[in-house]
């Protein structure tokens, strides 16, 4: 079959490819619905990742959050319009130390190999996850943003100590928000605080126990463990006051991805015994966790439906750039493409 593949060539220029896909293999074929837009994917839109890595990534579909529905299992395991998320990173190899998102030879989609803006992507069957059909789809396509926290939370549970009397979280926007409520519904007996600078975003966390302004933290304050979330140069900041009030031996789970290198007050990282766990992407077990956790506490979707901001409706290829155009002039949420196209 001949499949239509829409990837960026140049800043804001997308063009139509075709490639020649054969069903005959094992890969399950699926049909995007909802696509949704990642800091990531902007940055090779607009250009900002560097001319050495446009030259390097391009041409490229975008997009790495994404569900759809099952039109062909070649298998006949999964019944046609099955709903499912696909998991963008895709291992070749395995190791029983190192986790799959963490290899250096698993390719992640939209990030030098065609993401989810095509018309069928052809998928291993360890590469997706069923969801349930009474899911709302436009908070599903970002689970895998959902999926990013839930990973950094199995991480810390595995490394991190006992004592999880209190959490911070650095970060207001919308993986602070994504880490904040994962935190409250796995620890619910602990206090969840959100440490952030802007007002209005701070208003939408309204299930966390406190929502202090980083210029206002009391300086008697102390957390057991922490998750920045802040990024850029932001890192920085947000880490310092971290290490100023997280406990003795806490843990610091950095998922904030900062374009150049920052400086970390290393003297208290050594007198507290800190632990800094960075954590980045996800694997197939987290997608799982996470359509768990929207299994058990259905109220997360209606929380996380806070976060879909715009939805745009997608027939062709010039309402990709309207939507990515649009995206841009966001302050808060993701914007979710409903991919008719």
């Amino acid at each position: 079959m001949i499949n239509q593949v829409y990837r960026l060539v140049s800043p804001r220029q997308f063009e139509v490819t075709y490639k020649d896909k054969s069903i005959i293999t094992e890969d399950v074929v699926v049909r995007p619905t909802h696509l949704s837009i990642c800091a990531a994917d902007q940055r090779y839109y607009t250009g900002s990742r560097g001319k050495e890595a446009m030259k390097k990534k391009l041409p490229m579909a975008l997009i790495h959050e994404g569900v759809g529905e099952v039109v062909f299992d070649p298998a006949k395991e999964i019944p046609i319009g099955t709903k499912v998320v696909m998991v963008p990173n895709t291992p070749i190899e395995t190791n029983p130390y190192i986790a799959e998102n963490y290899l250096r030879t698993s390719k992640f989609r939209s990030s030098g190999y065609d993401g989810f803006m095509q018309d069928y992507v052809f998928l291993k069957r360890d590469r997706i996850v069923e969801l349930p059909n009474e899911l709302n789809m436009d908070v599903a396509s970002f689970t895998e943003l959902v999926t990013i926290a839930v990973h950094a939370i199995s991480r810390f549970e595995n490394k991190g100590h006992k004592m999880r009397d209190r959490f911070g979280v650095w970060g207001d926007g919308n993986l602070g928000y994504i880490a904040c409520l994962i935190l409250k519904k796995l620890y619910p007996e602990s206090q969840v605080i959100i440490f952030g600078k802007t007002d209005y975003k701070l208003n939408h966390f309204s299930f966390v126990d406190e929502a202090i302004k980083i210029d206002e933290i009391p300086a008697t304050l102390t957390i057991d463990h922490a998750i920045e979330c802040a990024g850029g140069k932001g890192s920085q900041y947000a880490i310092d006051q971290i290490i100023d009030h997280i406990n003795p031996e806490g843990m610091i789970c950095l998922l904030g991805v900062s374009e150049y290198p920052i400086e970390v007050n290393t003297r208290m990282v050594l007198e507290k015994g800190l632990t800094l766990l960075g954590s980045s992407r996800s694997g197939t077990a987290d997608f799982q966790r996470t359509v768990n956790i929207y299994k058990r506490y259905p109220e997360v979707v209606d929380y996380l439906s806070t976060l879909v901001g715009e939805v745009h409706s997608v027939y062709k290829l010039g309402e990709v750039t309207k939507a990515f155009e649009s995206d841009l002039s966001s302050s808060w949420g993701k914007t979710v493409m409903r991919w008719g196209i």
